[in-house]
């Protein structure tokens, strides 16, 4: 799957979601179980591919800010709603995840004290739901997302070593408010106001 296609999915899910109320990752499996099992895998392909540019220590830090603390599963899950907010935003992030301190949502669960904003679980789910749907059997998605790694990617690069031997950036200790304000100074500052940068 393109880049431009993978992006133009998620932006209708966004949109139908938003417009007919229902949840972002349902609206999302809705659109990929209308597709070939074939393009559910593609799919999941590019989902790891930006999910993987991702992981990094700079944005593992924004998202342990906003979080509250951030586990390697909350991580996951982070990347995930990053994603789900759309490419404008995913890109920003990449590019700055300081940025993230201009999202609306985070900018008022910071000022709420709430965390866990743009965390989103099922998000990571959404392909192999929709090959269930095709299918009828969950294991079926496993299976073939196996085969569909190894026939598309050498065995050095399987999806199961995505962030395996990945440069993720200058490593620095989130407990350190000094540092946090250092790299990410519009976050620290909506989530860490009385620590001194």
């Amino acid at each position: 799957m393109e880049t431009d296609d993978f992006w133009h999915l998620i932006e209708t899910a966004r949109s139908r979601s938003s417009t007919e109320g229902g949840a972002f990752d349902q609206a999302l499996v809705d659109l990929l179980a209308a597709r070939s099992t074939r393009e559910v895998l593609a799919y999941q392909e590019r989902f790891d591919e930006v999910h993987g540019a991702l992981y990094r220590w700079d944005v593992w830090a924004a998202a342990y800010l906003i979080g509250g603390g951030c586990s390697d599963d909350s991580f996951t899950d982070f990347r995930a709603g990053v994603i789900a907010e759309g490419r404008t935003w995913y890109e920003r992030v990449a590019a700055a995840p300081d940025s993230l301190a201009g999202h609306p949502l985070v900018a008022a669960a910071a000022r709420a004290g709430e965390d866990y904003v743009l965390f989103y679980e099922l998000v990571n789910y959404a392909a192999a739901e929709a090959y269930e749907r095709l299918t009828g059997d969950e294991d079926d998605f496993h299976e073939a997302w196996d085969q569909y790694n190894r026939e598309a990617r050498p065995r050095e690069t399987a999806a199961t070593d995505i962030g395996a031997g990945m440069d993720m950036g200058d490593d620095f200790d989130f407990h350190d408010a000094g540092q946090m304000h250092r790299r990410l100074p519009r976050l620290a500052a909506l989530y860490l106001p009385d620590a001194s940068p």
